[in-house]
C-alpha cells in the first residue's frame, strides 16, 4: 500500500505542480485561452494565489515525507489540495462545465485517499 500511496502522491504532485506553475508564469489572457473563460471572473492576483497554493500543495505532498522532516505536512497538504478541488468543482459546476468538475472530483478523491492513507492506512509516525 505504501507504493500505491507514493504513486498517487507523485501523480498529484505532478498535476498540481504543472497547474500551479502555469498559473504563476502565464499572463491572464493566455490562461483564459488555455483553461477557459472562468479565468476572466477572477483578478490576476487571485489566479496567481491559486497557482501558488497549488504549487505549495504539490511540494507539500512529497517533500516532507521524502526528506523525513515534519512528515505530518504530507497528509495536511493532501487535505489542502482536496479543499482546493472542492472550490474548483463548485466553480465549474455552477458554470455547467461538468467534465471539468469531474476532473476536479477525481483529483479531490485522490488527494483524500493520500491523506487518509498517510494518516491511517500506512501511518507516517
Amino acid at each position: 500500500m505504501n507504493v500505491v500511496l507514493w504513486i498517487v502522491q507523485g501523480l498529484l504532485a505532478l498535476m498540481f505542480f504543472m497547474a500551479g506553475a502555469m498559473k504563476l508564469s502565464k499572463p491572464k489572457q493566455e490562461l483564459s485561452e488555455k483553461l477557459g473563460d472562468w479565468i476572466d471572473q477572477y483578478t490576476g492576483v487571485s489566479i496567481k494565489l491559486i497557482g501558488f497554493v497549488e504549487l505549495l500543495g504539490a511540494i507539500g505532498i512529497i517533500l516532507p515525507m521524502a526528506i523525513g522532516v515534519l512528515p505530518i505536512l504530507t497528509p495536511l497538504a493532501a487535505i489542502g489540495l482536496a479543499m482546493t478541488m472542492v472550490r474548483a468543482m463548485q466553480i465549474h459546476y455552477r458554470r455547467k462545465e461538468k467534465s471539468k468538475a469531474v476532473t476536479n472530483l477525481v483529483l479531490m478523491l485522490l488527494a483524500l485517499f493520500a491523506a487518509i492513507g498517510r494518516l491511517y492506512i500506512v501511518p507516517i509516525i
